[in-house]
């Protein structure tokens, strides 16, 4: 029980100790964060990040968060950057430099080349009278009080700091750009938001053969087979002049059987439903997903401006796709 309770209160005093170093952030989000901003903003270039052991995690994460909302960015090992990887940034890039000592060696070999060149560094250390944030055109304090480890030696507040400026970086900058959701969806074609956002309907519509299509006056049964041979457990009902008249469905299948109706003699026409609900190419999938959740219907047909059916599909199809 006692080892128990000491777990416990040790993990509880990690992440009061982390708060505290995040809180401590607030008073530095100054005139210099605001120079760093504008910087990145200005820059014809990239982001180049870079960070040694830990401060290389996070730097790869801040990276990551930076190209994926709006800022083209990369992580460089400074340590390969000394064996040809220098030769990855140029003279238009912004320089991204982690290092809570401000004294790593492998970035500080970096400087007089850095210099050279001209190219302008950010530095997030915990020490702003260190070389590496003398070096900078700009340095964010990242300090802390103390680490939370109990030994106060290996990186934990310190490197939790230095994350949280860095998405305060990304998100100051993913606001100045006026980056939408659409736009990270193009950063995230994989994801589900990227899927719902990019994805329209005529990337999952079925056409030519596949859309299922009977003219008005079509025995019920001919139509039946339609639908059996297309697989969308619908079809579409045609006018003379091909513009769409009707849709016929499961949904109208079950509920004609509960009518006084000889379905050997019956036409499509005496039970498909007029017109119906139908979708565009152009739109997103998202949106005719929502069209069929409020009118309760498992399938869509496409139309184009003359209204002339040029697919269909079902929530199959956009399960398919990962849309739902």
């Amino acid at each position: 029980m006692s080892q128990s309770s000491d777990l416990i209160q040790s993990a509880q005093r990690t992440i009061r100790l982390e708060i505290e170093a995040i809180q401590g952030l607030i008073p530095h989000i100054d005139a210099d964060f605001v120079r760093a901003c504008e910087m990145i903003l200005a820059s014809k270039g990239r982001v180049v990040v870079v960070g040694m052991g830990k401060s290389g995690h996070i730097g790869n994460k801040i990276a990551a968060t930076l190209a994926s909302t709006g800022t083209t960015a990369f992580f460089v090992h400074p340590a390969e950057a000394s064996h040809g990887d220098m030769g990855m940034i140029t003279r238009d890039d912004v320089i991204i430099a982690l290092s809570n000592s401000g004294s790593t060696n492998e970035i500080i070999t970096l400087l007089p080349l850095i210099k050279r060149l001209g190219i302008q560094m950010i530095s997030l250390t915990g020490n702003p009278g260190s070389p590496l944030a003398k070096a900078a055109d700009v340095n964010l304090d990242c300090r802390v009080a103390q680490e939370a480890c109990p030994l106060n030696l290996a990186p934990t507040s310190s490197t939790t700091a230095a994350l949280v400026m860095g998405d305060a970086l990304a998100i100051a900058l993913l606001e100045a750009r006026g980056f939408t959701a659409e736009d990270f969806a193009f950063s995230h074609p994989g994801g589900a938001l990227g899927r719902r956002l990019l994805l329209k309907v005529e990337n999952v519509m079925h056409t030519g053969e596949e859309l299922p299509k009977v003219q008005r006056g079509t025995p019920l049964k001919h139509a039946l087979m339609e639908m059996t041979r297309k697989g969308l457990g619908m079809t579409a009902v045609l006018e003379a002049d091909g513009r769409l008249a009707g849709v016929f469905t499961d949904g109208d299948l079950r509920r004609t059987l509960d009518r006084d109706l000889d379905l050997r003699t019956a036409t499509i026409d005496d039970v498909m439903t007029a017109h119906g609900k139908t979708a565009r190419a152009e739109m997103l999938a998202a949106e005719a997903l929502k069209i069929m959740e409020d009118h309760k219907i498992s399938a869509l047909i496409v139309v184009d401006e003359q209204d002339h059916p040029v697919g269909a599909f079902n929530l199959g199809d956009l399960l398919r796709a990962g849309v739902m």
